[in-house]
């Protein structure tokens, strides 16, 4: 369908649309015109993606002047892939409608790993390995050794591409990670380095948080990008924690034994330098005396992560003398080592700021601020020269390089954290040195700064009014939208005590009360016998799931559950965790049923959909809060308060509800579908964590379904399936339209009422 939203026509693939989706993209344009960043809520399975593809594509059409480019931000490859899928569809509406004017270049662009076609390459297991494989088949001096020796390796693949020079380009259509490679093979080009080449020229690029959010690889990936950008984080409720992991760094005594022996290696090639190709080491440190390491005219391959810093952060001017010659830079590098080997030697806990840990650095190690700072870039200058490929096998001296310009960068924010041993393993000695970053606004404020619209969505971002604060920027629209349902196919109930009436919860002076553990189980045998198809479990971590299946099994529950459904549970193994899903689906397909016990704060949480009979319930055994106890988390909260005003107990308290929806709302993917969600703790029963959770899910959470026991909760499952067994109407309600048509939303402009009836 085609309509008009004050000057854009929007080309919408579908023939309806939902009240919420219109409401959704004028907000969008507003804040568009308004060249401003926003923050929108909106409910999951209400087709957030397509709203968003569709109104800013069509507002780029529209205003052909001044052309806007989209960088579309996704948390994981497979999401990469839908939102490609769904574009795709757009993309084809938009040429039927318009011709070829409305042809655009659209691509999603990934690690080597996943976009490499050379099966040489692709044969390293990891990524860094497969990195460092590229790197010696493609850097320049092996290049140009291979003009003079044929035997030595080369990539056909980049070579082709370097053959058709200018006439290597992708022409228009949308080309996800699969299509790039298949035209990769086809042409016999490199699909990742023409994708790099051409997200400069795309209208459309789709990638990874990383690439805009962490400075090492933004500063390759994203600096080409101009300021008439329109970025769009989605399934952005977890923002924070990907900008705070973008900016810390941890040091164990691994990496520093493993940065010796990098030292040592390199130490060897510069006396190998020194014999053969002494000009070479003395022109680099004239290029240092001049200024910084010249990064500007290094090709493609030979370009490497950037600095972790930010770009403004980052001093223009000469690296510091006696840092300038390659065996000098070692020996100050050892004496770093030296010192943090001496630091981990603690047995008491440490922790300080940025300015004392690099005050102790210059009065124990002789080494100082400016000399710190440049640490990454004179490391990256020496490996180019030194012609080093496997740089794979030097990822531990980086990451000391990369603690040290942090460290001597950043005065605010961040915490040095020493720990003995690992908490949950008091016996085993395994000290870690943690540069943690506490401030999310750091690594997300060139951002805000660098583009003209920045769009933070998803559908769990409750409380809405603190983002602001932790991001620290003014959003000039920032909106929660309810869902328009033709029937309550949400049911949430919050779950306080058990059928003896005894209180439930994970709390940590109760969750091991055989109580409880009992209360628990009662409570998912009642429901396996009552609920067909799927049902989802959820824990608050593995060591309690663990704990609790195992009581389970002894008390002789698990046994019953069994007769009703199978049980599958995810592991911190990822293969596993895959083959059980595939079963757990398999066993829900068949008719059998099947339960899955997961947690709160690991992988399925987060990407993995329970649609259709695949989730009919959902049951979020306690509140999921973080570790308290954790010592960067701590340090976390005394500086949001102290710098943001935001008290400890809130933080945790919305911390831990973003994820308990993020975790329930995995049932619910689509209007057609339905579900039920018990949140089984008697803390949700209070105002101040019930009010923290997304106004989507709230709506639907009557008065009555607030304190129940196992037996109430069983009795409102039936009534409920029983309810939603029945035919409906599916385009409104009472009166109310939850569909809408061409000539709905042509009738409501020409009315001037935009209010929707929600």
């Amino acid at each position: 369908m085609k309509f008009q939203i004050e000057d854009v026509t929007v080309y919408f693939p579908y023939d309806h649309i939902y009240p919420e989706q219109y409401a959704y993209m004028m907000e969008l344009k507003r804040a568009l015109d308004a060249k401003g960043h926003c923050l929108l809520e909106m409910p999951t399975g209400t087709g957030k993606t397509i709203a968003l593809l569709s109104l800013i594509t069509s507002y780029a059409l529209s205003k052909p002047s001044n052309p806007i480019k989209l960088l579309y931000c996704t948390r994981t490859v497979h999401e990469m892939e839908k939102t490609l899928a769904e574009l795709r569809l757009l993309h084809e509406y938009q040429v039927r409608h318009l011709g070829p004017s409305a042809r655009m270049l659209a691509l999603g662009l990934s690690s080597r790993k996943n976009l490499c076609i050379n099966p040489s390459v692709l044969s390293a297991n990891s990524r860094d390995s497969v990195d460092a494989a590229c790197r010696k088949l493609t850097a320049s001096w092996v290049r140009a050794l291979a003009v003079e020796n044929p035997d030595v390796p080369t990539c056909q693949f980049f070579e082709n591409y370097e053959k058709a020079g200018s006439d290597a380009v992708l022409p228009p259509g949308v080309y996800t990670l699969q299509d790039l490679r298949s035209f990769g093979k086809e042409k016999g080009w490199c699909p990742y380095f023409l994708a790099r080449h051409m997200i400069q020229f795309a209208n459309v690029v789709v990638y990874s948080y990383q690439y805009l959010l962490d400075p090492k690889v933004a500063g390759i990936i994203s600096k080409e990008m101009q300021r008439e950008c329109v970025v769009v984080f989605d399934e952005a409720h977890n923002i924070d924690n990907v900008c705070i992991e973008a900016l810390s760094v941890s040091v164990r005594r691994q990496t520093l034994e493993g940065a010796t022996r990098n030292l040592n290696s390199l130490n060897q090639e510069i006396e190998r330098f020194k014999a053969t190709d002494a000009g070479r080491l003395r022109s680099e440190y004239n290029r240092l005396v001049e200024g910084l390491a010249q990064r500007g005219n290094l090709s493609i391959t030979d370009a490497w992560l950037a600095n972790p810093a930010l770009p403004d952060d980052i001093l223009k001017e000469a690296v510091p003398g006696n840092i300038r010659r390659a065996e000098h830079f070692l020996s100050v590098l050892r004496r770093l080592i030296q010192y943090l080997k001496g630091r981990l030697q603690t047995e008491n806990l440490e922790k300080e700021g940025p300015v004392a840990f690099v005050a102790s650095i210059n009065s124990q190690a002789g080494i100082d601020q400016k000399m710190l700072r440049f640490c990454y870039d004179r490391m990256y200058s020496l490996l180019l020269t030194l012609e080093i490929t496997n740089t794979d096998e030097y990822m531990h001296i980086q990451t000391i390089c990369d603690l040290a310009t942090l460290v001597g960068t950043y005065t605010k924010g961040f915490s040095i954290i020493i720990e003995p041993v690992d908490e949950r393993m008091p016996h085993i000695p395994d000290p870690v040195l943690q540069l943690s970053c506490h401030d999310a606004s750091i690594a997300i404020k060139p951002v805000f700064d660098r583009f003209q619209s920045v769009i933070i969505t998803s559908g769990t971002l409750s409380p809405i009014d603190l983002y602001p604060r932790l991001l620290n920027f003014n959003p000039v629209i920032s909106r929660s939208f309810a869902m328009s349902l033709t029937r309550d196919c949400i049911c949430p109930m919050i779950l306080t005590r058990g059928s003896d009436q005894l209180p439930v919860s994970t709390k940590f002076d109760m969750r091991s009360d055989p109580g409880v553990v009992r209360n628990y189980g009662r409570l998912l045998l009642e429901m396996v016998a009552a609920v067909p198809d799927g049902i989802v479990c959820f824990f608050v971590s593995y060591s309690y799931m663990d704990g609790i299946v195992n009581s389970w099994n002894e008390m002789g529950i698990l046994q019953d559950i069994m007769q009703h459904k199978l049980v599958f549970i995810e592991t911190q193994d990822v293969v596993e965790t895959t083959l059980a899903l595939d079963n757990y689906r398999r066993a829900c397909d068949c008719g059998r049923g099947a339960v899955f016990f997961s947690v709160a704060r690991g992988k399925v949480a987060e990407g993995i959909d329970f649609d259709r009979h695949y989730g009919r319930l959902v049951i979020m055994f306690g509140v999921p809060f973080q570790y308290t106890l954790s010592k960067i988390l701590l340090a976390r909260l005394e500086y949001l308060r102290e710098t943001f005003q935001i008290k400890e107990g809130d933080f945790l308290t919305f911390d831990a509800l973003r994820q308990a929806a993020q975790c329930v709302g995995r049932v619910i993917r689509s209007k057609a579908d339905y579900g039920m969600m018990i949140f089984a703790d008697k803390r949700y029963s209070r105002h101040d964590k019930r009010s923290k959770l997304p106004g989507w899910i709230l709506s639907h959470l009557h008065d009555a379904h607030l304190n129940l026991s196992t037996d109430m909760a069983l009795h409102i499952a039936r009534d409920f399936l029983r309810k939603m067994a029945q035919p409906y109407d599916k385009t409104k309600i009472g009166g109310k339209r939850t569909l809408l048509s061409q000539e709905d939303i042509e009738k409501m402009s020409n009315d001037g009422a935009t209010e929707m009836s929600f």
